[in-house]
């Protein structure tokens, strides 16, 4: 069981919401959101849609790339 599982918050600063997912602190730098964390960072659903939204281009070439 991981730590979402566990109930961890939300890692963006001044959310208190239940986390539904985690990535890499370096995947977030990108999109402006201000988290904190050392490796993991831990988003809500409503963080990670703006998370989604906001490195959507980036994302997809990266995916191109490896094709």
């Amino acid at each position: 069981m991981g730590k979402i599982g566990k109930g961890v918050n939300c890692s963006v600063s001044g959310c208190g919401n239940a986390a539904e997912r985690s990535i890499s602190k370096d995947q977030v730098t990108g999109s402006g959101l201000s988290v904190s964390g050392d490796r993991r960072v831990y988003l809500c659903h409503d963080h990670y849609k703006v998370w989604k939204k906001a490195t959507k281009k980036d994302r997809e070439l990266d995916r191109v790339r490896f094709k």
